[in-house]
């Protein structure tokens, strides 16, 4: 029982997720399949007493996977756990924390800000998931990954199909100033660590392949690059919204 719970919630020294494989869509198709039976019975669940308890218990599963990352680093010496190398400086970590607050309190505030940094930041890790490319469907690891990585996007999904939230351009702007402040600390935290720091993936390619890859290795190109993108996708993001804000006002002009 022992060396199963070693090997469990250990890692491998191989290679034991790929992407674009049965392992890497799976976990996506089933939080697709969520989302969309959520929008089915978004009526039904507005109206439910189930909505509490439903929403509270999506909370306790954000906060849940993100600290069971932590619990398996100090259970496991070996994973050699080192607090410089694991500060709460990321997109998707700190999306989820958002996230499990406005599914208890529906924060507008911290909804936007999970909203965009979901759509412009955390999605890519579900395109390469590179931190797990040693931990398999073997591996606690690889079912800890994806519950973080896909349970935010379930939860933002419920609270516009059953709450009615939604994003605007002014939490747009306040949701990017955030990020801002999150890659300055970043910077300063890859500096002051110095080699083998990369938080917010500032510093240099990820050593496994990654959608990030295609970015330069210098600093300045690479953050110039990464601007230009994290901007386009927080205003993809937000596109939806704007059509159908500007499709309401012609009719209502229409009218």
């Amino acid at each position: 029982m022992k060396d199963f719970l070693i090997y469990f919630f250990g890692q491998g020294t191989e290679v034991e997720f790929s992407n674009f494989t049965f392992a890497h869509f799976a976990p996506i198709l089933l939080a697709i399949a969520i989302i969309l039976l959520t929008y089915r019975c978004r009526n039904k669940l507005r109206e439910s007493k189930l909505d509490k308890h439903i929403r509270y218990a999506l909370a306790f599963l954000m906060i849940l996977s993100e600290m069971a990352y932590y619990w398996r680093l100090v259970a496991l010496p070996e994973l050699g756990p080192n607090p410089v190398d694991h500060l709460p400086i990321t997109v998707c970590g700190w999306a989820v924390v958002f996230c499990s607050y406005v599914m208890i309190g529906k924060s507008q505030t911290l909804f936007d800000i999970s909203y965009f940094w979901l759509f412009s930041g955390s999605i890519f890790a579900l395109i390469t998931p590179t931190v797990i490319t040693y931990t398999g469907p073997t591996r606690f690891r690889y079912y800890q990954f994806w519950l973080q990585h896909t349970i935010g996007y379930i939860g933002v999904f419920y609270m516009i199909f059953v709450h009615k939230m939604r994003p605007t351009f002014r939490s747009m702007v306040k949701s990017y100033v955030a990020l801002a402040i999150l890659a300055v600390i970043a910077y300063f935290a890859n500096r002051m660590i110095g080699p083998g720091a990369n938080y917010l993936f500032l510093a240099k390619p990820e050593e496994t392949p990654s959608v990030l890859d295609i970015l330069p290795p210098n600093f300045f190109l690479r953050t110039l690059v990464m601007v230009a993108v994290i901007s386009a996708l927080f205003f993809v993001s937000y596109l939806p919204w704007f059509l159908k804000d500007r499709k309401a006002q012609k009719t209502k002009t229409t009218v």
